[in-house]
């Protein structure tokens, strides 16, 4: 009795809110509960609404025609999502067994990449001809709202299916009902070409406010329409992606309850990379192992020197990677982002150079090594402003994702223009430190 009427209470929430239940269910639990939602017709809409690499291995619970039931009712963009997250096996059995016209959508979609706008939109959307009337249109605007995911505009395409303009409802609703949408159509349409970068829909969806777009390909033709939902998902992945990249999981898709399989196998590639770019630090300090030997004391400093280098250039990268993600600055403002961070760094780099080392003097009593921190602290902190602000901008201009290469780049160069800095200034006063 408990379980009806928490199946009562389910069938009464947001397809969101059930697919975070299920989420939180074993595949075996949450395919028990599609089941029930499938005979209600509402199991399409949560499973479209988890994540599709989730979605897959419930539907692997289920039995093949009931999976086919449900894909066939979920909206296109999910379905395709759903199935490129299937081995291809498994894939071709399923559109083997689909309806024929469903199954050429959904072929249609996986032939493009997820990337692009292609792999984003829903070939759902409302085309109607020049020469229909408003009466007309609203007619069939009725009768296609339920096969369509939504009805924000309407498009008005010639006989060759090409994009002439987009129809505000509020003029068609208010509009004679012999008039002709040729009429009433808006020409100056934005569009969006069917191969754009995923994060390029997302910053023209932010920068003008935009609820939907068209999809045209190069001859205008009108494929499908992106929505403003689909976009949230994308600008959410892409940040999530992006910080965990910059934290060297490599492929940015690390799950916190990921097989510790999977996590070494993400992590490690980066981590032994690493090792190895840091063997230029290692090789620096051993080229200064006889100042070292003679200044022990200068082994204290090497941390804070690198770390701070590290921490400064961190922040420098996070505000350069964040403003080339949202379309703030590009390449060619490179120059105005490096003097403002050259002004920056001066500030900071005297400011904590200062007050290390007046720790330092205090602590040793020899003023040359109070003033050695200092300005090696400040020549650092500059630098590796100037160089965390460079490289992410330099590898966007190279095609290189920022976010993925830039952190071990910059720890390489920091700790090793810092240490060379410091011991460097060691050396050649070291007959006043011994």
């Amino acid at each position: 009795m408990k379980k009806k009427i928490l199946f009562k209470e389910l069938l009464t929430k947001h397809p969101a809110d059930i697919a975070e239940i299920l989420s939180h269910l074993s595949d075996e639990q949450a395919a028990e509960i599609l089941r029930k939602l499938a005979v209600r017709k509402a199991a399409a809409a949560p499973l479209g609404e988890m994540e599709p690499e989730e979605s897959a291995e419930i539907l692997d619970e289920l039995s093949h025609d009931e999976a086919i039931g449900i894909l066939g009712r979920m909206d296109p963009d999910d379905a395709v999502d759903l199935l490129a997250a299937l081995p291809v096996d498994a894939q071709r059995s399923f559109l083997a067994q689909m309806d024929a016209k469903e199954a050429k959508v959904l072929i249609d979609l996986l032939a493009y990449s997820p990337d692009t706008a292609g792999g984003l939109m829903s070939p759902e959307v409302v085309a109607l001809p020049l020469d229909m009337t408003a009466a007309e249109a609203i007619d069939e605007l009725r009768r296609r709202s339920e096969e369509v995911e939504t009805v924000y505009y309407a498009y008005v395409v010639d006989d060759d299916h090409s994009l002439k303009g987009v129809l505000a409802l509020r003029d068609l609703a208010l509009s004679p009902p012999t008039t002709r949408l040729a009429e009433l159509l808006l020409k100056d349409v934005t569009t969006i070409s069917v191969d754009t970068d995923v994060e390029e829909v997302g910053l023209i969806f932010d920068k003008y406010n935009y609820i939907a777009l068209p999809v045209v390909d190069d001859t205008g033709k009108l494929l499908g329409i992106i929505t403003v939902d689909d976009v949230i998902d994308v600008i959410r992945k892409e940040a999530t992606e992006d910080f965990l990249k910059f934290s060297g999981i490599v492929g940015g898709d690390e799950e916190p309850l990921s097989p510790p399989a999977v996590a070494v196998r993400k992590r490690l590639p980066w981590m032994a990379a690493n090792i190895i770019f840091n063997l230029l630090a290692v090789t620096i300090i051993a080229g200064f192992e006889n100042t070292l030997a003679q200044v022990v004391i200068l082994a204290a400093f090497l941390p804070m020197i690198t770390d701070m280098g590290g921490n400064i250039g961190i922040q420098a990268i996070g505000v350069a990677i964040r403003g080339l993600a949202l379309g703030k600055v590009s390449f060619q403002d490179l120059w105005r982002v490096l003097r403002k961070e050259v002004a920056v760094g001066l500030l900071n780099g005297l400011l904590l150079g200062l007050q290390i080392g007046v720790i330092a003097y205090f602590w040793k009593g020899n003023i040359y090594l109070g003033v050695i921190i200092t300005v090696a602290m400040w020549i650092n902190v500059l630098l590796a402003g100037i160089i965390g602000t460079a490289i992410p901008f330099i590898f966007n201009r190279l095609g290189k994702d920022p976010a993925m290469m830039s952190g071990a780049f910059l720890t390489t160069i920091t700790d090793a223009t810092g240490l060379f800095i410091f011991l460097g200034l060691a050396t050649l006063v070291m007959h006043r430190l011994v």
